[in-house]
C-alpha cells in the first residue's frame, strides 16, 4: 500500500491544506536499494520555471509571516492541551487519511509505522548550491536525532543504504524524477508518478510511504521538497513531510500546537507532535490497529504523557 501526503496551498495568502490518500498496490515487492549518487555538478543560473517558482514562494512565505503564521516556538502558554485533546488528535492524524481515492472524503484507516530502522538519504539536485546542501544536511541530521529521541525509534542519515529518500529539487529536476521514483517504488501507478512530476504550484511538498502489503508496516518512503522554497518554508516542509512519512499522515483542525493542522500556524515540530510520535512508536500499539483497538491504549498513554508520568 502507498500512502501519499501532499501539502497544498490554494492561493496567496491562504494557509496550507495537507491531503492524504491511499493507493492499493501489489504487496511483497521490494526495490533494490539505490546506490549513493555522485554529487551533481552545480547549476549557477535559474531556469525560467525555477525563477518564477522562487519568486512565487518567497511571496507566499512573506504573506504567511505577515499573518503571524509559521511560528517556530513549538507552542507555549497560549497553546495548552489536555490528555483528551492529545488522544483525539492522535487518532485523527495517525489513523485516518484526509482524502479517499474514491472521492468519499476522509477515510478511516489503520495505524501505520516503521518496524525497522529509518535510514534517510538526501538527494540534492544540481540547482542546489553547495552551501545550502551543507546547511540543509546539518539541519536534517539534527532533526532526525530529535525525531529519534521523541519516538524512541532508530532514525538517522544513511546515504549508502537509504529506505527514506528525500529529494530537494528544482522545477525542472522534479519533472525528470519519473525514472528515479519508479526505481525506488516500483508499485506506483502511472498517475502517482505523474502526481510528482507534474506537481502543481499549489502543492508545496509531498511524501509517499510504502507499506508491506496490508500490514501497516512502512518499508520505503520518498519525499520531494521544492528547492525554490525560501529557508523557513523549506525547513517547514522538511519537518512536516519527514514526520508524516513516519506514520502521521493526516491533519486535524483541532491539533494545536501542531504542524499537522492546515492553518499553518506552526512551521516546525511542536511539543504535541513529539508526544504523538512517542505514542505512535509505543510498543503497546501495533501496525494495522483500528481506532477501536487503539483508542483505549492511546487514551492511557496520552494521560500518562500529559500528566508527566512518562
Amino acid at each position: 500500500m502507498i500512502s501519499a501526503v501532499l501539502r497544498l496551498f490554494s492561493a496567496l495568502p491562504v494557509a496550507a491544506l495537507a491531503l492524504s490518500a491511499c493507493v492499493a498496490t501489489t504487496p511483497g515487492r521490494s526495490p533494490t536499494p539505490p546506490p549513493r549518487p555522485e554529487a551533481p555538478a552545480p547549476v549557477t543560473e535559474d531556469t525560467p520555471a525555477s525563477a518564477a517558482a522562487r519568486g512565487y514562494y518567497a511571496q507566499v512565505q512573506q504573506a504567511l509571516l505577515s499573518q503571524g503564521l509559521l511560528r517556530t516556538d513549538g507552542g507555549g502558554p497560549d497553546t495548552p492541551f489536555t490528555a483528551r485533546m492529545l488522544t483525539e488528535n492522535f487518532l485523527r492524524i495517525a489513523l485516518y487519511d484526509e482524502y479517499d481515492r474514491g472521492g468519499a472524503g476522509s477515510a478511516s484507516g489503520e495505524l501505520r509505522r516503521w518496524d525497522g530502522p529509518v535510514r534517510v538519504g538526501l538527494r540534492f539536485g544540481a540547482s542546489v548550491p553547495a552551501e545550502r546542501r551543507a546547511t540543509d544536511t546539518a539541519r536534517i541530521s539534527s532533526y532526525l536525532a530529535r525525531l529519534a529521541r521523541a519516538s524512541g525509534h532508530p532514525i538517522r542519515l544513511d546515504d549508502a543504504n537509504p529506505n527514506f529518500l528525500i529529494h530537494v529539487v528544482s522545477e525542472d529536476e522534479r519533472r525528470a524524477l519519473g525514472p528515479v521514483l519508479r526505481a525506488a517504488m516500483p508499485d506506483l501507478a502511472p498517475q502517482d508518478v505523474a502526481g510528482i512530476t507534474d506537481l502543481p504550484r499549489s502543492t508545496y511538498c509531498i511524501v509517499l510511504a510504502q507499506s508491506r502489503g496490508t500490514s501497516g508496516i512502512y518499508q520505503r518512503a520518498f519525499a520531494v521538497i521544492r528547492a525554490e522554497h525560501p529557508d523557513l518554508l523549506r525547513l517547514s516542509c522538511l519537518h512536516e513531510e519527514i514526520a508524516q512519512g513516519l506514520g502521521l499522515p493526516n491533519d486535524s483542525p483541532s491539533a494545536r500546537p501542531s504542524i499537522f493542522n492546515d492553518d499553518e500556524e506552526f512551521a516546525l515540530l511542536t511539543r504535541m507532535d513529539e508526544l504523538m510520535l512517542r505514542i505512535l512508536y509505543n510498543p503497546a500499539l501495533r501496525p494495522g490497529m483500528t481506532e477501536a483497538e487503539a483508542r483505549p491504549i492511546v487514551t492511557e498513554l496520552a494521560t500518562r504523557l500529559v500528566d508527566g508520568e512518562t
